[in-house]
This record gives structure tokens, C-alpha cells and sequence, in this order.
């Protein structure tokens, strides 16, 4: 679990957008984009980041 202020400051590093907290992801509210969080510690990589599925 991510400490409530660390989250309000974190931003995606592809498109700066805010991030949320789901499960052991931080996730992008507008590109989409999942990165992992390991030991507590979010990994805020774009080479890291799972890319969301496509729709359609």
C-alpha cells in the first residue's frame, strides 16, 4: 500500500497525468498505463509500465 500523499504528488511519466492505486499497480487515469509497485516501492518506469489492452 502506497502512503496516501506519496500518491497525490506521483504522476505518469509518459503523459503527467494523475495515478490511482489498484491492487500492486499504479495506474495512469489517462493513458492507462500499470506500473508495478515492488516491496512498496512504486516503479515509475514508462520501460516498466504494462500498456493497456486495446479496445475493440
Amino acid at each position: 500500500m502506497i502512503d496516501g500523499e506519496l500518491l497525490k504528488i506521483l504522476a505518469c511519466p509518459a503523459c503527467k497525468a494523475d495515478v490511482t492505486e489498484e491492487g500492486e499497480k499504479i495506474v495512469c487515469s489517462q493513458c492507462g498505463r500499470r506500473y508495478p509497485v515492488r516491496d512498496g516501492i512504486p516503479i515509475m518506469l514508462v520501460d516498466e509500465a504494462e500498456l493497456p489492452e486495446k479496445k475493440g
